[in-house]
């Protein structure tokens, strides 16, 4: 029995914070996101435009999430007000900018989940009924940048991180170094010491299964009423019988896909949607993304079931039907809304990476309207 407590913190939009110089910061990461897109034709060998972030995807898989009866008032709110059911996507990924083997990509992956038959109109102004609901998701509670003030020096660092990998332990410390420094431009005190800790501490996650990790939204969204994070986290049981758990990604150039439809051909799977309420803002600050929220404070709550069904992802047409989908964190209804200034950025972010994508690639940019228009659901593998 979950024991409610009286000190969750309403939601009020002056708990997010402005940034001076925000509005001139994001054209100057949408110009440079758009030129490294546009580049990425040639030079990540694909053939195609990539994201500039979560450019690999690893598989996408179909899913249902079945929101929860008898939740307490405090979690039943906006999409979860109500128990019912919803088809769903997901697309797994590698967190990298870049594509290639999974031996050069970072230890960062992603879950982005798309539900749908979700009521209301979305956040979004070019696609408000769409009647789709996206989380983007990464295996970490907690993000290693703050501000779009050094975000500008951290997206260029990221996006040109193989380079600096090439010349081995010196260009790794140049690296480093670059990180903490802004590149030279910031003052010994306002130096990203919170911020490049926090990327070593994503950066060393351990390899496993998809499967296997928890993903989070790392900002704070709306919770209806209520301040909130959300984390996508294994279900213990089905977690318990994964069979390839850890991933060695120097036995070959693809193992983390390979692993997954290994596993999504011979079994059901099974995740929580879990949501934690914020109760201090001192202590699971809005704004402060290398913080983690405390769950002694405020534990995370069961809201929903994400059930994926046994199923065979194995094929190049389920690659080409990912790379034809957009997730974006403002894709969601206003009760959902996405809170503090790294999330406002996203909005716009995302949407111009989409557009340019979609169009690099000549694919048509369309919101499916069902789960089987995106991706019929195919039979598992059978072996003789």
């Amino acid at each position: 029995m979950i024991e409610m407590s009286p000190r969750f913190i309403p939601y009020t939009p002056d708990v997010e914070a402005e940034e001076p110089g925000f509005d001139a910061n994001l054209q100057t990461i949408i110009a440079r996101m758009e030129h490294y897109i546009t580049g990425s034709v040639a030079a990540e060998g694909t053939g195609q435009a990539v994201r500039d972030a979560h450019a690999k995807g690893y598989g996408l898989v179909r899913g249902e999430v079945q929101i929860l009866d008898g939740l307490p008032e405090e979690y039943a709110q906006g999409i979860y007000a109500a128990p019912g059911r919803h088809d769903a996507l997901l697309r797994f990924s590698n967190g990298s900018p870049h594509a290639g083997a999974d031996a050069r990509l970072g230890r960062a992956t992603g879950l982005g989940l798309k539900m749908f038959d979700v009521e209301g109109p979305t956040l979004l102004d070019d696609e408000p009924d769409t009647g789709t609901f996206d989380y983007n998701t990464i295996n970490a509670p907690v993000f290693f940048c703050n501000t779009l003030r050094h975000y500008l020096f951290i997206q260029e660092l990221f996006l040109n991180a193989n380079a600096y990998m090439a010349e081995g332990v010196r260009g790794r410390h140049r690296f480093y170094r670059d990180y903490v420094t802004g590149k030279g431009t910031l003052d010994e005190d306002d130096w990203a010491w919170e911020e490049f800790l926090t990327f070593l501490r994503v950066s060393q996650r351990p390899l496993v299964n998809l499967l296997l990790s928890t993903y989070t939204t790392m900002g704070a969204v709306r919770h209806g009423d209520y301040i909130a994070k959300v984390r996508i986290a294994p279900d213990p049981a089905c977690a318990a019988i994964v069979a390839e758990r850890r991933m060695d990604v120097t036995s070959a150039a693809e193992v983390f896909r390979p692993a997954l439809a290994a596993e999504l051909s011979k079994r059901p799977y099974t995740f929580d949607i879990q949501v934690q309420l914020c109760v201090d803002l001192e202590r699971m600050p809005v704004e402060d993304l290398t913080v983690e929220w405390p769950e002694e404070l405020s534990p995370y709550v069961t809201v929903a079931k994400l059930r994926l069904p046994q199923q065979d992802i194995s094929g190049e047409e389920n690659l080409r039907r990912m790379d034809a989908l957009s997730f974006t964190p403002w894709r969601v209804t206003a009760a959902h809304r996405p809170m503090g200034r790294m999330m406002r950025a996203r909005k716009e972010v995302y949407r111009r990476s989409s557009l340019l994508r979609h169009r690099l690639n000549q694919q048509e940019r369309r919101e499916p309207r069902t789960a089987d228009e995106a991706l019929p659901l195919k039979a598992p593998l059978i072996h003789h």
